[in-house]
């Protein structure tokens, strides 16, 4: 395969240890976002670990030329292959070296096929992805190219937000910032130095969001999860965390990330008790604002339609889900 080397780790430790070839390959994939660096994937791998894994790496002499991590499900009606950092990714690729995507393709299609599985689910999928132009013989393909919405607000260099964002969304942050400014000091501040101490605050307020409403997403392992992986990012430049002080008070905090181009808004939580303030859309706004600062072009706010997206001007960019099946092992 043009030289490149192919292995298939079944081993945590293994796994673990691609750590700094893994980030120089993942700096140079033209498509790789946050969630598919290894701040975001081992701990994934920690925390859940929900199969046997089998995560292929491709090796160009010493260089990690290409990785796909995938992992194992047994369960009643066959063994499912499945990307490591399923339903907590908003983004779900492989990794590629951009002049060896052909080769590396290939190479990953015959270690799949070596594996033993019944289907191998690829959900999530942006529409650069590598994995939309995998082919894999003797397996059948289904794909949706409108799998799950993940709506984009374009800054185009818009550091006022006075072309990016609706005047309705910009008249609205006006006002609850008089307000939250009526009820005290407003103070946002940036939380990447300390993870540990925003997370207790993400916490505490995301639960406080949701409580009675049946949402939220921040299971006990998730919260581990998170523990793990957010100091990774903030030591790789990768995390935006921001709280809103009212008055004496932290009534909000905003958990993003920042890469290239782009910034995600990933999770949120704010004081019910400070509703009319808007502490949430306070933050967005701040945290849109100091992406454009940072060059960003687009505002990601990720998986789900949720209706105060659209408020911001955001349309959606739709992922696509690819799902072979085959028979019988090989």
């Amino acid at each position: 395969m043009g030289g490149l080397r192919t292995e298939i780790i079944h081993d945590a430790k293994a796994f673990v240890d691609l750590e700094p070839h893994w980030w120089r390959l993942w700096r140079r994939s033209i498509s790789a976002t946050p969630f598919q660096s290894p701040a975001w994937l081992i701990p994934w791998w920690r925390t859940f670990a929900p199969g046997d894994l089998a995560a292929i790496a491709l090796w160009s002499g010493d260089d990690l030329a290409g990785l796909a991590p995938l992992y194992v499900e047994r369960h009643d009606r066959g063994q499912r292959l499945l990307p490591i950092g399923i339903s907590l990714s908003d983004y779900l690729d492989i990794l590629c070296v951009p002049e060896l995507e052909a080769e590396a393709g290939a190479a990953i299609a015959g270690a799949v096929l070596s594996l033993e599985w019944s289907q191998w689910i690829l959900p999530d999928l942006p529409a650069d992805a590598m994995s939309l132009s995998l082919e894999l013989p003797n397996a059948q393909e289904r794909r949706s190219t409108a799998h799950a919405a993940c709506p984009v607000l374009p800054l185009d260099g818009d550091r006022t937000l006075a072309y990016s964002v609706p005047a309705r969304r910009r008249r609205q942050l006006r006002r609850a910032e008089r307000a939250a400014r009526r009820r005290g000091a407003v103070v946002v501040s940036r939380g990447e130095s300390d993870p540990q101490i925003f997370l207790d605050r993400l916490i505490r307020l995301h639960g406080a969001r949701w409580a009675g409403h049946g949402g939220g997403v921040l299971s006990d392992l998730a919260v581990e999860f998170h523990r793990r992986a957010l100091p990774r990012l903030a030591d790789n430049g990768l995390a935006r965390c921001l709280t809103i002080e009212i008055g004496d008070a932290v009534v909000g905090a905003y958990y993003g990330f920042h890469h290239r181009d782009r910034a995600y808004a990933y999770l949120g939580g704010f004081d019910p008790a400070y509703a009319e303030e808007s502490p949430g859309a306070i933050l967005i706004g701040h945290a849109i604002t100091e992406a454009a600062n940072e060059g960003a072009r687009e505002f990601d706010f990720l998986r789900g339609r949720e209706g105060y997206k659209y408020g911001w001007g955001a349309n959606d960019r739709w992922t696509a889900r690819k799902v072979w099946t085959r028979s019988a092992p090989p």
